[in-house]
């Protein structure tokens, strides 16, 4: 049997030319293009869902997690930025619950409404002067030597097109450009698990009270009971932005051998996606029938695909550690922080990690502008779930405020350096620091912000 096909060459059209070409429309990449379109730059952002977001739109997380931080003992909000602005346009729609504590209660998480961050994000790109292409997939690059990206081959309905470019930025999640243009990445050989998102309507929430105490509580009885086996420990089961909906992620997703689900193999990918909907029909029919005020629910919706925590990770200048984030590191070319523990899916459930001075801590890391630059290609940036970290720093930095710090930096950057004609990796850092502080970024450099507003009982 032949084991490959011979595609005969042909001419691929050039569909645009822009200064800046973002590919991937999660938290980092629609940050990154509203950045350097507002910069006056050309931006183009290549989505391959008809829909921003991200994790939190596809994959039905619904919830704002790295946005704060506890600081001393105190929760602050400390992404800021043009967050402020995307949080804003969530909030003057109604669809921005208050900030609840998650994970041991020692941190604080924001819920929103999915469907209103679908056009929050359309309306804060709009606004921003981005030009958007949905259902497109980037599949290959053209490079215009060894080290610069001259363009990225898309498919789509419209047939194989190329966008070119001065500046690239990958917020795939994936590295995919990273890989195409042939700079270093790593894969761990154990991966984070996987989840699938889903949503329960027509919860008493009067009656429930705190429930995602007691889901946690009755699931842990009945496997000691050895009446039932769950994918995962410590489940999320916490109410939206209306009550009568709460969100639920309690699934882990793995292979026949037991190893997790590979984002990057689209078998697996399948197999996922089938055992996440068997996962779900169980664990909803166990909380239906044993968790007070869920009597009458049902599940309202399944998300579009199942949540991928970790593939490949882009290798560069500098890769966040856990070390950086247990212990509160700062960096000379800090574009930002991040407060979120370490977050580790593993086999059968979630190990978190905070920072090592437990309570006194200052609560956050600095994040370096140097994790966001690959090797040898010289006009890329690496932005989200796959910037430069190690498997237990990406562990921590991969959730959404971290990737919208990661996002607006990048975009800054890039104008910054088509502005001078160097490499991004040449960038003057000082002048994107004080660029980002001039958009409203927050970069760790005081001890932080709005402190009088949480002194007084207020998140800002």
């Amino acid at each position: 049997m032949q084991q490959s096909i011979h595609e005969a060459a042909r001419e691929t059209p050039v569909i645009g030319e822009y200064d800046v070409v973002v590919v991937g429309g999660g938290p980092a990449g629609l940050m990154a293009a509203a950045a350097s379109a507002r910069e006056g730059r050309t931006t183009v952002l290549i989505e391959r869902y008809g829909f921003l977001g991200g994790a939190g739109t596809m994959g039905g997380l619904s919830t704002f997690c790295g946005l704060h931080a506890r600081v001393h003992g105190e929760h602050r909000r400390v992404v800021r930025g043009y967050t402020d602005e995307l949080l804003d346009r969530l909030d003057q729609m109604d669809a921005l619950s208050e900030p609840h504590l998650s994970v041991q209660n020692r941190i604080q998480a924001q819920a929103f409404d999915i469907s209103a961050y679908k056009i929050a994000a359309d309306d804060f790109l709009a606004a921003s002067g981005v030009t958007l292409l949905f259902h497109t997939s980037v599949v290959g690059v053209v490079m215009d030597s060894t080290e610069r990206i001259d363009a990225v081959l898309v498919e789509s309905k419209s047939g194989r097109g190329a966008l070119r470019g001065q500046v690239f930025i990958d917020a795939s999640g994936d590295a995919d450009v990273v890989r195409f243009a042939g700079a270093p990445r790593e894969k761990s050989p154990d991966l984070l698990f996987p989840s699938l998102m889903f949503r329960i309507n027509g919860v008493d929430h009067q009656k429930a009270g705190r429930a995602w105490e007691t889901v946690a509580r009755i699931m842990d009885e009945a496997e000691e009971r050895g009446e039932r086996t769950f994918p995962r420990k410590k489940p999320i089961v916490r109410p939206q932005r209306n009550p009568l909906e709460w969100r639920a992620n309690l699934t882990q997703l793995s292979n026949e051998d037991g190893s997790a689900v590979d984002g990057t193999d689209v078998w697996q990918l399948s197999r996922g996606e089938l055992q996440g909907r068997q996962q779900v029909r169980d664990v909803f029919g166990f909380i239906r029938d044993n968790t007070p005020g869920f009597e009458n629910a049902y599940v309202v919706d399944i998300a579009p695909q199942i949540g991928i925590r970790e593939t490949y990770r882009s290798v560069g200048r500098y890769q966040l550690s856990e070390a950086d984030i247990l212990d509160c590191v700062d960096f000379p070319d800090a574009i930002g922080v991040q407060g979120w523990p370490v977050e580790a899916h593993v086999e059968g459930t979630v190990e978190f990690r905070f920072p090592t001075a437990g309570i006194d801590s200052r609560g956050f890391n600095q994040l370096p502008y140097r994790m966001l630059v690959p090797q040898q290609v010289v006009n890329l940036l690496t932005v989200g779930r796959s910037a430069s970290m190690t498997q237990w720093g990406q562990s921590s930095a991969r959730v959404t405020g971290p990737c919208f710090v990661m996002g607006q930096a990048a975009g800054l950057a890039a104008h910054l350096s088509l502005s001078a004609g160097t490499e991004v990796g040449e960038v003057d850092v000082p002048a994107l620091q004080q660029r980002l502080e001039a958009t409203g970024a927050y970069l760790g450099t005081e001890l932080a912000p709005d402190l009088s507003a949480v002194s007084a009982g207020r998140t800002p």
